[in-house]
């Protein structure tokens, strides 16, 4: 799995071509996605383009009401001839990374909030034994709920002892990490985590994470409070450099010269050496050795909970993680051209991280607000609360994305199947189609439905 491919390679002229001969088709007649394999330049321009993109999904109030004064007839005129085309400067690859914001489908309106932003266009804080960059509500001010982190630490490499006031959920991406976490009764939990196994920490317990073997590891942490900042938790360094040495003696018996030897400043990021094996860790806690409360999960030994040809869905919540009492989590795998169903959440906003392949995603919110993005890997998606979306498979590979929602249980309402649970009058009242066609759908919640 690549959590880092990008698309870049294109035809140029080929949006522009399609207006040139008036084809209504929308944006469904976009490039191939299978032509965009090799990472774009990362010039100044390209992610000055993409940085654009996330912010124009955050329209002023003025521009939001032109948006929602087109109506679709006028959208559908608009890619009549060569209205659409530009002929002026344009960043190519950026177009054809976000086909559907360039030239929206005609059922777009409005403007329900950013849907759309990536890691790949934050700052990364680069330093001896790793990075890390984030997505907060201070870049993606419409999750208020959750923000997320990217982190990679070097063999042997640390995260500084620290602990926040936020719940941390996370998946390991590459690599293998040694996590620790002390809970207040005094005992530790240990373990060693390989790609797709989880972890979580509640707020206030203090942990550490430690890259392993010889590439190291990379994860994506989540938290449950968008203005999250992960350069802004306790750290043992800080904590105690700033403590009265006469303190500290008292505390921990150590002299004035012990106090002058710690750290000055944070250590944050920094290399070490490879630990010992983990058995030999948890035997040298002994009765300090939490062994009932389970800190990870092996999501990638998980069944599917929905499998089928056209993709699965793996569902972890605290019925299966019951330490996971703030954040609950789908991993959604989808076949090329494959759909996961048109729904909504009730009781929570859902923030996406996308792990490998092309999508796109319409959000349908209040007041006929509609957008659609796409998505490629390290992206990160939001919906509001209760608004109807669907994700689909846009690509030629495997579309994996997580879908995070902040709360205990992993709850999903279904378009289809409550369709199907209407009464047939009332179905055809509001739908005004014939009750046969009405029950042509799915009468049932899929989840996940192949491509045509």
């Amino acid at each position: 799995m690549n959590s880092k491919v990008l698309a870049a390679d294109h035809n140029p002229n080929a949006n522009e071509n399609a207006n040139n001969n008036g084809r209504n088709e929308d944006i469904a007649n976009r490039p191939d996605s299978s032509e965009f394999q090799n990472p774009p330049s990362q010039s100044s321009g390209v992610l000055s383009r993409r940085a654009f993109v996330g912010t124009a999904a955050l329209a002023s109030a003025g521009l939001a009401a032109l948006a929602a004064a087109q109506t679709q007839q006028e959208l559908i005129a608009g890619r009549q001839g060569d209205y659409s085309s530009n002929p002026g400067p344009k960043n190519e690859p950026l177009v054809e990374e976000e086909p559907d914001p360039n030239l929206p489908p005609f059922t777009d309106r409005g403007d329900p909030g950013a849907i759309w932003f990536s890691f790949d266009i934050t700052n990364r804080r680069v330093q001896s034994g790793g990075w890390t960059h984030q997505v907060t509500d201070r870049e993606f001010p419409t999750s208020k709920d959750i923000a997320g982190v990217n982190m990679r630490l070097t063999q042997g490499s640390m995260r500084e002892l620290h602990w926040h006031t936020s719940d941390e959920w996370a998946i390991v991406l590459t690599g293998t990490s040694r996590v620790t976490v002390m809970q207040p009764d005094g005992k530790i939990y240990i373990d060693d985590v390989a790609p797709g196994d989880l972890w979580y920490f509640p707020k206030g317990f203090p942990h550490s994470i430690q890259g392993l073997g010889n590439g190291g590891t990379e994860f994506l942490l989540v938290f449950d409070d968008g203005h999250f900042s992960e350069s802004d938790t306790f750290l043992i360094s800080e904590s105690l450099v700033h403590t009265p040495p006469e303190v500290i003696q008292k505390n921990m018996g150590w002299s004035r010269d012990d106090f002058n030897k710690l750290p000055r400043t944070q250590l944050y990021i920094f290399p070490g050496e490879v630990p010992g094996p983990l058995e030999e860790e948890k035997r040298r806690l002994g009765d300090n050795l939490e062994t009932m409360t389970k800190y990870t999960y092996k999501l990638s030994a998980q069944p599917p909970d929905r499998s089928t040809n056209a993709g699965n869905v793996r569902i972890v919540d605290v019925d299966k993680f019951p330490v996971a009492q703030g954040l609950c989590a789908a991993q959604v795998t989808l076949k090329p051209g494959a759909l996961r169903e048109l729904h909504w959440h009730p009781h929570s906003s859902e923030w996406q991280y996308y792990m490998h392949g092309k999508g796109r995603m319409t959000v349908a919110s209040t007041g006929a607000n509609a957008r659609t993005f796409d998505f490629n890997p390290n992206d990160v998606g939001f919906v509001p609360i209760q608004a109807v979306h669907y994700i689909e498979n846009t690509g030629t590979e495997d579309l994996i994305f997580l879908e995070m929602l902040k709360a205990p249980h992993f709850i999903d309402v279904s378009m289809n199947e409550w369709i199907a649970r209407i009464p047939n009058k009332l179905a055809e009242a509001h739908l005004k189609l014939p009750l046969a066609t009405i029950r042509k759908a799915p009468q049932e919640k899929l989840y996940i439905l192949p491509g045509s």
